[in-house]
């Protein structure tokens, strides 16, 4: 297994009908990274440490996914796993073309 991958992914909401996947480490981080400076706060900034931590070897790779998850927790952007991975499931397995 990647050292740098989740053990198993954190679904986020991105927009109103958009959720991303998080699949690791460096998504986690671009995430962190991207996430509006207005809209940080301690949390957000002890997530983005622990991932960095984990990318420098200080801690291990589990921490960074516990740590991204409570910030997605307490800005309201968890998306259920569950959920997510059935549309995932249901937009793969059509071709992507409209039928006439």
């Amino acid at each position: 297994m990647n050292p740098e991958a989740f053990s198993s992914p954190v679904f986020v909401k991105r927009a109103t009908y958009i959720v991303q996947e998080i699949a690791g480490l460096a998504d986690a981080i671009d995430f962190l990274n991207e996430w509006p400076e207005d809209d940080r706060d301690l949390i957000h900034e002890a997530a983005l440490k622990a991932c960095y931590d984990v990318c420098d070897g200080r801690k291990p790779g589990g921490v960074a996914r516990n740590a991204f998850l409570g910030f997605a927790k307490r800005a309201g952007i968890l998306e259920d796993s569950t959920s997510a991975m059935q549309w995932l499931a249901a937009c793969k397995s059509g071709s992507g073309k409209v039928r006439a």
